[in-house]
């Protein structure tokens, strides 16, 4: 018989946001594992946040998604 877990996961170290310009901002792991980053830009309605996952093995980024708030676009990184 197979048990499931349905528990929610839950990530104690919380990552590090680095503002490097006006409008991008890098996300580390507390060890120093860079995440990905996040770029601000003018939308209609008002500023969006991208968020962009790095894949250090491949050399490259990946888009992860469009968000309204800040807080959002970094807990997608964490959760990616």
């Amino acid at each position: 018989m197979t048990t499931l877990d349905f528990a929610p996961r839950t990530h104690s170290a919380l990552p590090s946001v680095l503002q490097l310009h006006s409008k991008l901002w890098r996300v580390t792991k507390p060890g120093g594992e860079v995440l990905g980053y996040i770029e601000a830009f003018d939308a209609v309605g008002g500023e969006r946040f991208r968020a962009k996952r790095f894949f250090a093995t491949r050399r490259t980024f990946v888009e992860i998604g469009e968000f309204w708030r800040m807080d959002d676009a970094t807990d997608s990184l964490r959760f990616a």
